[in-house]
């Protein structure tokens, strides 16, 4: 979603990093740029107001014009305000409350309020172990409540049932009880929506609001819509009190503005992004790990629990005992790259990696991407069980017969089978390197069996913990400063800037991890 306000923040940060010392109209033509940059993401004029100002405060001080590293030092300060910005720590759903616990969820029509509610309800009731109950109050839109049944179904989540001639008050008050005498811990009441705000919406919203005492009122807002996203969260707020946000379509390719003026602008956090139409695409919000991709610091906290979710534990653990055995067939190499699809393919995954907004674009100008490995699974899916244990029965005549059944060509069976060279002579060297953290890294990409003995589950950490982690993998503190190197793996050509991206450790020439050398690089 921020990938031009990325771009753009990363280049200009990039040019103060070169310098030996800075100046303060160094500092003040930097952030002429960036004011320039954040009003073109359509951030609201007085948020970037708020914002530059803080940063010149704070950068134009002696401690920073005549630091060892001063371009680090402000880089780091864009760093902090822009986490202040995007609302500083991460705020979740509050359950402090005696249940059931009501959750009322508003917004305008076509914004995924409904879809949200779904994934919200999955989300409680996987994670959390919450016994939840859903109720559409939307008595207008033609099949609204039906809706809501149908994605019930699809999540597991229990629904009120449909009671034809009620208002959307009497369904509110009808499913506050049914939760109650049904020992539900929460309810989600799943307002009507409007094309626009009209006195009509808010009257009833407000209404629904006083029958039911909502411990949370959640507005479900695009992200696409830019400014008429904080314009909409402005007038919901005004007149029936909201506690955070759900900002939808964040996966989409809009400027980032409504992100970053959404907390400022209302004061009310954003505790949940839709990251796609599926119903386990939720994530909860937590700004410094948004301002620390905003500015090509990577996520590395995120990438760790993504693969924790992702990991089959069972397939991973039967990978990594035939690791250790030297053995890494076609099979395997299906298995890791559809892994890495699951964790949101290789740009997703490149995109938490400090330092490698370059490096991603120079993959998708050299053709590497996931299109590539989706082609490179239709060839595996095409050969037989013996082919793809023994890659070396692939002669001229199969390779034809596997490409003609795969939509592929001969030359891309080459090239798979190259890579597939590649990743069992990394595989070969992880599982040599069990301790370090080598070993993390492989089982963090389905290669060890899920998180390794001793390394805590991030989404059970806390905030020390989860600095602690950030700043072992290379992420914390600013751009990592470390020797260029380049990263192992990549096609010649795409390197990330140098200084920028740190050597993960135990890594050597093995490249991506989870991949090898996909690229086919020599061997050394």
């Amino acid at each position: 979603m921020f990938g031009t306000l990325s771009d753009r923040l990363s280049g200009i940060l990039s040019g103060l990093t070169r310098r030996g010392s800075l100046t303060e109209e160094d500092v003040n033509a930097a952030l002429r740029e960036v004011r320039r940059a954040l009003l073109e993401a359509d951030v609201a004029l007085e948020v970037v107001r708020s914002f530059t100002d803080k940063v010149r405060e704070r950068a134009v001080g002696a401690e920073v014009l005549k630091s060892v590293t001063p371009g680090q030092q402000v880089i780091k300060i864009v760093n902090d305000v822009l986490i202040e910005t995007l609302g500083g720590e991460g705020e979740g759903i509050n359950f402090d409350a005696v249940p059931p616990v009501p959750v009322l969820m508003v917004g305008l029509q076509g914004s995924g309020k409904t879809t949200s509610t779904a994934k919200i309800a999955k989300r409680l009731t996987e994670r959390h172990k919450k016994k939840v109950l859903m109720a559409s109050l939307d008595t207008r839109r033609p099949a609204a409540m039906e809706q809501l049944a149908i994605l019930g179904t699809q999540v597991g989540v229990q629904t009120l049932p449909i009671v034809a001639g009620q208002s959307a008050v009497q369904i509110a008050k009808r499913a506050v009880e049914a939760a109650r005498l049904g020992g539900y811990d929460v309810v989600m009441l799943d307002t009507a929506g409007r094309v626009t705000l009209d006195d009509t919406l808010m009257a009833e919203v407000a209404e629904v609001k006083a029958a039911t005492n909502p411990h949370e009122v959640l507005l479900v807002a695009d992200a696409l819509t830019g400014q008429d996203a904080v314009n909409t969260a402005r007038a919901f707020d005004a007149r029936v009190g909201l506690t955070g946000i759900v900002l939808t379509r964040m996966d989409g390719d809009s400027r980032g503005g409504a992100a970053l003026s959404m907390r400022a602008v209302t004061g009310k956090p954003i505790k949940l992004v839709g990251i796609g139409e599926k119903v386990d695409e939720l994530d909860e919000f937590h700004p410094s790990r948004v301002a620390n991709r905003i500015l090509g610091m990577g996520d590395i906290v995120s990438l760790v629990e993504k693969a924790a979710q992702t990991i089959d534990a069972a397939q991973a653990q039967a990978t990594a005992q035939r690791m250790a055995k030297g053995q890494f067939d076609l099979s395997d190499m299906r298995a890791q790259l559809q892994q890495m699809e699951k964790m949101g393919g290789i740009g997703g995954v490149m995109g938490m990696l400090p330092g490698m907004k370059q490096a991603q674009s120079q993959l998708a100008n050299a053709g590497v991407g996931d299109k590539m490995f989706k082609s490179m699974i239709a060839a595996i899916d095409s050969m037989t069980p013996a082919e793809r244990k023994n890659p070396d029965l692939l002669k001229n005549s199969r390779k034809k017969r596997i490409a003609a059944g795969s939509g592929t060509t001969a030359e891309q069976i080459n090239k798979l089978l190259k890579m597939h060279r590649g990743m069992a002579d990394a595989m070969k060297m992880m599982s040599k390197q069990k301790g370090g953290m080598l070993g993390k890294l492989g089982s963090m990409f389905g290669m060890g069996g899920g998180l390794p003995a001793g390394m805590p589950d991030p989404s059970k950490m806390d905030a020390g913990q989860l600095a602690e982690l950030q700043k072992q993998l290379g992420a914390g503190g600013g751009l990592p400063s470390m020797p260029p190197g380049g990263f192992p793996g990549l096609p010649k050509g795409v390197t990330p800037p140098a200084g920028m991206m740190p050597k993960l450790p135990g890594l050597g020439g093995g490249g991506l991890p989870g991949l090898g050398n996909p690229f086919g690089g020599k061997k050394k």
